[in-house]
């Protein structure tokens, strides 16, 4: 994955934020309808010592420029897996500091929520918001790390722009608690 370019995550911002936003940097620029993806994220400076032939295929430079934490996107998620009983499933190895995951969905703005017919299955309420005229696609970057931290990037279809991605702790709070389950002990 490319490292962040000089229109990237202002410097000040956390390592998580900077990790999160270079990852929805990255898969913007594969473009829309991309199946989820899952990022381990490593502690860089660990990595440059450890693995210093994997830092040099990621391109991270070795003169401490490089971000403190290093996204590495894992194998692709198994096709018809449903995304929580997926995450159910994985376990990190103590070499991973947190994990990040992108996914797309359909949402509708809270003005359209009280239109939601009630008693609907899931696919069925998927369904309808799919056909809604105010559903908007959004594409969502979470990321946690081992101690707790968290933080994720929202991007809309129709506001596809580095500038108008909105980030925050608590945006995702629960596939911020499901990514958090995969370091239980």
């Amino acid at each position: 994955m490319p490292n962040v370019s000089p229109s990237g995550p202002p410097m000040a911002a956390s390592p998580l934020t900077r990790a999160v936003l270079e990852i929805d940097e990255y898969v913007a620029s594969l473009g829309w309808d991309q199946p989820a993806r899952l990022f381990a994220l490593v502690d860089t400076a660990r990595l440059r010592t450890q693995e210093p032939g994997l830092a040099d295929r990621l391109g991270l430079p070795d003169d401490g420029s490089a971000a403190p934490l290093t996204p590495i996107e894992q194998e692709e998620l198994p096709a018809g897996a449903a995304l929580d009983e997926f995450l159910g499933t994985i376990a990190w190895p103590d070499s991973v500091a947190g994990c990040a995951l992108t996914v797309e969905r359909l949402m509708l703005p809270p003005s359209a929520e009280a239109s939601v017919p009630q008693q609907l299955s899931e696919k069925q309420l998927a369904a309808w918001v799919a056909k809604h005229p105010e559903r908007q696609e959004v594409r969502m970057t979470v990321a946690v790390l081992r101690d707790g931290a968290r933080d994720s990037a929202l991007r809309l279809r129709e506001k596809d722009s580095a500038t108008e991605v909105l980030t925050g702790s608590d945006l995702v709070p629960g596939l911020a608690d499901a990514l958090s389950a995969t370091f239980a002990e």
